[in-house]
């Protein structure tokens, strides 16, 4: 791993885990969003847990490279899913930007760690 991805890696754990965590907690900024994309509150449950497990995996890739690639995909799907959601209720891109820079930046360490990329039984 090249410290470009470990660097990166950091910052998305950051990320990802308070992230996750104020979904969890109810944080007003959160539930204001997921009513405004027009999603239930237990979704944002869903979601905050979903993230919370790709930040676990992603400190799980400090000693396995393996988990960070999967965790890439697995946040990479989620990211891709919310800028879909905020499209469809056609939100500005002042307000759909910080999915579209956070997918970019999943993307970019999945693509960094692609060879490791394997299936946990090969």
């Amino acid at each position: 791993m090249t410290v470009f991805s470990i660097v990166l890696q950091s910052l998305l754990v950051i990320y990802y885990a308070f992230s996750g965590s104020a979904k969890i907690a109810g944080a007003k900024y959160w539930t204001d969003i997921f009513e405004n994309l027009r999603l239930p509150q237990w979704f944002r449950v869903v979601t905050g847990a979903v993230q919370l497990a790709g930040a676990a995996a992603l400190i799980i890739g400090y000693w396995y490279d393996g988990a960070v690639a999967w965790a890439g995909v697995w946040l990479g799907i989620t990211m891709v899913a919310a800028c879909l959601a905020h499209v469809r209720v056609k939100d500005s891109f002042s307000k759909t930007a910080p999915a579209i820079v956070f997918m970019a930046l999943v993307i970019l360490l999945t693509v960094v760690n692609a060879d490791s990329l394997t299936l946990p039984l090969s």
